[in-house]
């Protein structure tokens, strides 16, 4: 038996769904606004919803994102009366399940529902992905796609791309990627197409004779050659002159070349890898990028999440590159706090994990000489614009976490004497309620952080910042 909410302001459709799936021996809850909806599914686990697209107080399709993050995961299947094909196509790539009309038939959701269940049923219990994966760090929801995407791309020869903002970690995507393929023991050659000049292209990626042009006293093995057996990484795929698009197209066609100056053509086995920050897509239509040569290096298309989506993965990020760090500058380890994974949690990141890296750069050399570095140690602009970020998250909580628990005597004791304004009243009873269920929760987890946020459903992050809000340590319970 699943457990199915309908997020529907229309009563007839909440009606019909509601009976069939009861018939088939599911347990239903309905809610009429996204803000009870979303309420719903924090109380209680959920398997799929059934997900209108307008709704009183706001869109369906915008806070899909937001429904698949809560602690259960659920699909979503989106129903609605529009017909509306762009519509369709910005819900499965928000990770709807399926898209189904108001119109549609009894059978037809049906089988949308009972297909949704029995594939969740199936993957209920996720097998580990056994890849290795030294310098690509994150368990987070975000990230759990990239590493599916990752393994099966590992277990093939074909091509990928991947894309994703400046400084998210194409490049690691691209490693570990043929770290776990047949090609391991091979050579892994970087190619950064932004750095290739029109004239110069061709002699860097195919090499050249020697006499072949002045200066050339030597015969060199071009970037292709060199990844013979191995992995060619194209980085800034986007970049590629165009003169040499057409070219290097034939090149993974045929896996043949032919060196400046040479009058042989000679061959490299070698797997594509390409990485972008830029929409290909539209570069195609603007015909600055080949389409042909984007349909060929996007066998498998693989997004990196920007870090400000995988928040929850920034302390194992901070932790692995802080003691990379400490080796490179042979010094003790060092330690970092809980104030500053929560400063570094509440940061948005816009250079990602390589502005991170450099932050955490910053912050070694200046607490250099301590054991454990605190929030003072941190640049400046990263303190402040954390805190700020805090602050507007603290705002904001209690109207995104309604009092599902209220300790009744201290609510009492609230009302015994003058009356507060309600407002003030519910942020009381609230944060007295938060603070006894994260003492409960370290106790009963012994402090681990790992535990606690398997037992409460709570992301890292987000707990960090409850322990901070309440002045509690997970060693102090």
């Amino acid at each position: 038996m699943a457990r199915i909410l309908i997020l529907d302001d229309d009563p007839d459709i909440t009606n019909i769904i509601t009976q069939l799936a009861e018939d088939a021996g599911h347990e239903v809850v309905s809610a009429a606004t996204l803000s009870r909806g979303i309420a719903a599914l924090h109380a209680s686990p959920v398997d799929l919803v059934f997900l209108d697209v307008r709704l009183p107080d706001g869109s369906g399709i915008d806070a899909l994102p937001e429904i698949r993050k809560t602690p259960a995961h659920p699909d979503v299947i989106i129903i609605t009366g529009l017909g509306d094909p762009d519509g369709a196509e910005l819900a499965i790539q928000n990770g709807a399940w399926d898209y189904i009309e108001k119109t549609s038939t009894i059978k037809q959701i049906m089988f949308s529902m009972d297909r949704a269940l029995a594939y969740r049923e199936r993957h209920k219990k996720p097998q580990p992905l056994l890849i290795k994966r030294d310098g690509l760090i994150g368990d987070s929801q975000a990230m759990l796609p990239v590493l599916e995407n990752v393994a099966i791309a590992a277990s093939g020869d074909a091509g990928v791309l991947v894309t994703g903002e400046t400084g998210t970690g194409k490049e690691v995507i691209a490693r570990t990627i043929h770290d776990n393929s047949p090609r391991k023991n091979g050579p892994f050659v970087v190619v950064d197409c932004a750095a290739l000049s029109e004239t110069l292209a061709e002699g860097e990626l195919f090499g050249h004779v020697k006499g072949s042009f002045t200066g050339a006293h030597t015969t060199r093995t071009g970037l292709v050659g060199q990844a013979d057996g191995g992995t060619l990484f194209l980085d800034e795929v986007g970049e590629l002159p165009q003169a040499v698009q057409a070219t290097f197209l034939r090149v993974l066609q045929e896996r043949r070349y032919r060196p400046v100056g040479s009058t042989f053509e000679e061959e490299s086995d070698f797997r594509l890898i390409a990485a972008t920050n830029r929409d290909l897509y539209v570069m195609c239509e603007n015909e600055s990028f080949r389409s042909d040569l984007y349909y060929r290096i996007k066998s498998c298309h693989i997004s990196m999440p920007p870090l400000r989506e995988r928040a929850e993965d920034v302390p194992d990020i901070a932790r692995f590159h802080l003691k990379r760090l400490c080796k490179q500058y042979d010094i003790p380890e060092k330690t970092l706090s809980e104030d500053v994974l929560v400063a570094l949690a509440n940061y948005d990141w816009p250079g990602n994990v390589r502005e991170l890296v450099q932050t955490l750069e910053r912050t070694l050399m200046r607490g250099r000489a301590e054991d454990v570095l605190y929030p003072e140690h941190l640049p400046v602009d990263v303190r402040a614009r954390a805190a700020r970020r805090a602050l507007e998250h603290a705002e904001g909580a209690p109207n995104n976490c309604p009092p599902q628990v209220v300790i009744q005597s201290y609510s009492d004791s609230l009302l015994a004497g003058p009356l507060l304004g309600f407002k003030e009243y519910r942020k009381k009873c609230i944060a007295h309620a938060e603070g006894k269920y994260l003492e409960r929760l370290l106790q009963e987890t012994g402090g681990s952080i790992k535990e606690a946020c398997a037992l409460s459903g709570l992301s890292r992050t987000r707990l960090y910042v409850l322990m901070k809000e309440h002045g509690i340590t997970r060693h102090g319970v």
